[in-house]
């Protein structure tokens, strides 16, 4: 008897663990999910714009290099074996907002925590922007490979030697889970009026 009452709770602890794991994603993306106005992403866009420049050598180079710059600012990642992220940016061109863009990614695996990090992707080739614009979804990887760049205390992002159409930086992550990685990373346009 003592075996059955075993199994039972096995069984009846994943639906709890399940339950656990929504109510943990639920409190912590509520205040990513809520749809921000596009003020309060131009704001968010700028400051990180000015940590990449603090944190990232040679950063102001890349954006003056390219055509375009897409801007996600305070990603947040939430996992417990199945893991998603969530956050909502914007695309610069010439220093200004010409659209808004969600990213949505969704992982499985052995992982656990949360996390917090912005993404910055420069598009060095006019060709790379406009494919990027058309798409109604696009994902890394799929629709297009970017160079990411990772840069360590004391190292420079250098324009001179890399030759790749589409460069991305993950930057000031904070949190549990160390993923620096941009894999199935899917960025939407959203509709939003300034």
């Amino acid at each position: 008897m003592k075996t059955n009452a075993v199994k039972r709770t096995t069984k009846i602890g994943w639906p709890i663990r399940i339950i656990l794991l929504i109510a943990m994603f639920s409190i912590f993306f509520a205040n990513n999910l809520m749809a921000k106005t596009a003020k309060e992403i131009d704001a968010s866009v700028d400051v990180a714009i000015d940590r990449f420049y603090k944190q990232v050598k040679g950063a102001e180079n890349f954006v003056k290099a390219s055509k375009g710059m897409l801007v996600m600012p305070n990603i947040v990642k939430g996992a417990f074996i199945v893991g998603g992220e969530y956050g909502e940016g914007a695309l610069r061109i010439g220093g200004k907002t010409v659209s808004y863009y969600n990213t949505v990614a969704g992982s499985i695996g052995l992982q656990i925590g949360g996390q917090k990090k912005d993404i910055i992707l420069c598009f060095m080739t006019d060709e790379a922007l406009k494919k990027f614009r058309e798409s109604k979804g696009w994902e890394t990887g799929v629709d297009g490979n970017v160079a990411l760049i990772t840069v360590g205390a004391g190292e420079r992002a250098d324009t001179t030697t890399l030759k790749d159409p589409i460069v991305g930086f993950v930057f000031d992550a904070k949190g549990l889970i160390a993923d620096i990685s941009l894999k199935g990373a899917k960025f939407s346009k959203l509709d939003k009026k300034e």
